[in-house]
């Protein structure tokens, strides 16, 4: 029997024969307690009190306990960084202020909860960006989505730069494979490195956009450099989703090792597949969520871009 347990605020309409209990982590737990589970998946532990509190309460009433990470724990990615790489620290361990400095290493004092109330029974994944249909992100659907509207698209940098990414759906085969071989430990989830470029999302984007949206214009790729972009003020984190510059501190971000979750049994499954569905899902959103992306440049100022880049290049072909 799968039970779920959370606030009932999100989409409570779904999933209507499981089981639901109503509370909150942060101390409102009652609902849980005197009940007895084989396994807890824990995918929504930020900060380390939280994880501790579920954590302890349950350590009685359960196998093995999985909780979801990040690979965002490790200090640095200069270099490629596999499970027994140093993860960030924060000088102030009862900080709960969740940022983008402090979200790596919270996660990592929430697996230090975990192991701490269970040792040995505890199972880490760490996915890198999680992908796939009903991911509201858009960080990687904008790719598809911006590929159904046709015309130029503004591309970072070029086709073989490196992407790492899990389909949330090779996530979960592996969340229950692990947690039915009772297999503990620490693991990396996303793509082995190499195994995706941006040239590989930009072509499977645009040939689904081509089958499944038919955009009167064909959607093309306009592959600009890192240099040109910064100067015309695009913001590459935000603007230029999923993909991180192969160079400075971050060079190795699309590199992360997952020897260690291949062996035990990762599988993932073809890039197209994942942009096809994703694109697919996208097209029956609302037209708000479809307009309104939480990722990925404007339109407005993806244009100015481009506009820019050819009367560069049309001037030193001069």
């Amino acid at each position: 029997v799968v039970t779920l347990f959370n606030r009932g605020q999100t989409n409570p309409q779904l999933f209507p024969k499981l089981e639901k209990l109503k509370g909150d982590r942060d101390g409102q737990l009652d609902a849980l307690r005197g009940r007895n589970w084989d396994v807890v998946i824990d995918d929504s532990g930020f900060v380390p009190r939280h994880v501790r509190l579920s954590a302890q309460l349950l350590a009685p009433s359960m196998r093995q306990y999985l909780f979801v990470s990040s690979v965002s724990v490790y200090a640095s990615f200069a270099t490629a960084p596999d499970e027994d790489s140093p993860v960030g620290k924060l000088a102030d361990e009862s900080i709960e202020k969740v940022d983008e400095n402090t979200y790596g290493p919270l996660k990592a004092l929430c697996e230090r909860a975990a192991e701490a109330a269970l040792p040995g029974r505890v199972t880490v994944l760490r996915p890198g960006y999680i992908v796939g249909p009903y991911d509201n992100s858009d960080r990687f659907t904008y790719w598809p989505a911006r590929a159904a509207r046709g015309g130029e698209m503004l591309a970072p940098d070029g086709p073989g730069d490196p992407i790492q990414f899990v389909d949330v759906r090779d996530l979960a085969r592996f969340t229950l494979d692990v947690l039915e071989k009772n297999v503990v430990g620490t693991f990396n989830v996303v793509s082995p490195p190499g195994r995706f470029t941006m040239g590989d999302l930009l072509s499977a984007s645009v040939s689904c956009a081509i089958a499944l949206a038919k955009p009167n214009v064909p959607p093309r790729p306009v592959w600009v450099p890192i240099e040109f972009m910064q100067q015309h003020n695009v913001a590459l984190a935000t603007d230029m989703p999923i993909w991180t510059a192969p160079t400075g501190a971050d060079a190795a971000f699309a590199k992360v090792s997952v020897a260690r979750a291949l062996q035990a049994g990762l599988t993932v499954r073809a890039i197209k597949d994942t942009v096809c569905d994703t694109l697919a899902w996208h097209l029956q959103r609302p037209e708000a969520e479809r307009l309104g992306l939480k990722a990925g440049i404007d339109a407005a100022r993806e244009h100015e871009v481009l506009v820019a880049w050819h009367a560069a290049t049309a001037h030193r072909s001069e």
